[in-house]
């Protein structure tokens, strides 16, 4: 199927590279979910170079740890979209924690420096189990740290759930397919609304370019470490260190970190893996009970924006008529913990437009 015979209305287009190959990633995924449960599953296209279960060192979203944490933005946004997501990704873990692969697990976070105090403030009214940790319980040289019930995630597990998911029982189509530019998603004469989840390649791709985005690159190592059961994180001012169990992987961690901006180097190097291991064995005395079983070393380049993710509807006259753009992208690392509520807001943008849309084809 391509793109000029689709009978759909609705049209998702993947996170992208540079050279316009397409990945349905976690933000363009939870677009389709939010859709496909009000009722618009069997109008939906996802456009994709690849879906969840293929791996490219440019479709992020299967190589990230990727838990529940501060380390989101602080703007009001990050705030909704911080409570909508931990909202929904708790009920994943409380309800079908096995087949959503989310799970509620024991979570402490600390700082160095630049303590978010208002974000933190903010979460507190929602966290399950939050407390602020005394001094005697930080490590040398931290100057605060939380501890509550965060929500972990197996990255590309739950990425398959949700494709499975959309697929059946909701009929959403998925098309293997590159485009040129962000104006051939409405190649369908029947295609009124195309959700633009096009991640690192918002930058460069023609009719999007948009100059405030940037890659965040990021190394991870995955090891196996069953007696691992705590998510532990410290923020410092040049560096991410985190431990983050990975539910059902067989005792599988994802340890880290880097937050390198504006670095889209897909290698990984072994200085990065040592100082990886060095700083989170010093944080975590559970990886230390036990020897460790080194698995893979991986690389992501996280889709990053300068004053955060672009949640915006444009108006487009195409061929002479008028379509919907909803751009969705630029969440960085936090992906999987913002983009259900990113989706919420999307889709609240073109309300009446769906239900014309709806109304139209039927």
């Amino acid at each position: 199927m391509t793109l000029s015979n689709t009978r759909d209305g609705i049209v998702i287009v993947g996170s992208t590279s540079p050279t316009a190959d397409l990945r349905a990633g976690i933000i363009g995924l939870d677009v389709a979910l939010v859709l496909a449960e009000k009722g618009y599953g069997q109008w939906i296209t996802i456009i994709a170079e690849y879906l969840p279960g293929d791996t490219a060192v440019s479709y992020t979203s299967p190589w990230a740890g990727c838990n529940f944490s501060a380390i989101s933005g602080t703007d009001a946004n990050a705030l909704r979209w911080d409570r909508l997501g931990y909202s929904h990704l708790s009920k994943l873990a409380s309800d079908t924690p096995n087949e959503a692969f989310v799970s509620w697990t024991p979570s402490t976070e600390f700082w160095d420096e630049n303590i978010p105090l208002e974000k933190i403030k903010d979460m507190e009214g929602y966290l399950k189990d939050f407390r602020i940790l005394s001094k005697t319980e930080l490590p040398e040289r931290v100057e605060f740290g939380i501890s509550f019930s965060t929500l972990t995630v197996n990255a590309p597990r739950h990425m398959q759930y949700i494709y499975r998911k959309l697929k059946d029982p909701y009929n959403v189509r998925f098309i293997r397919q590159k485009i040129p530019s962000i104006q051939a998603a409405f190649a369908s004469p029947a295609t009124k609304i195309v959700f633009n989840c096009t991640g690192n390649a918002a930058k460069t791709l023609p009719g999007v370019e948009d100059p405030k985005c940037y890659p965040t690159r990021g190394q991870i190592v995955l090891a196996r470490a069953p007696h691992v059961r705590s998510n532990v994180m410290r923020h410092g001012e040049d560096y991410e260190t985190y431990i983050i169990p990975r539910p059902g992987s067989n005792g599988n961690v994802i340890l880290g970190g880097y937050m390198q901006e504006g670095n889209s180097d897909g290698a990984t190097y072994s200085y990065e893996a040592e100082s990886i291991l060095e700083r989170t064995k010093a944080l975590c005395s559970e990886l230390r009970q036990a020897d460790l079983e080194i698995l893979a070393n991986f690389t992501g380049l996280r889709p990053s924006r300068k004053g955060g993710a672009r949640v915006e509807k444009e108006d487009l006259l195409v061929t002479g008529e008028k379509r919907t753009l909803v751009h969705n992208y630029g969440a960085g690392g936090t992906g999987f913990q913002a983009g259900y509520g990113m989706a919420v807001d999307a889709v609240e943008m073109v309300t009446d437009i769906l239900r014309d849309v709806l109304e139209n084809i039927i």
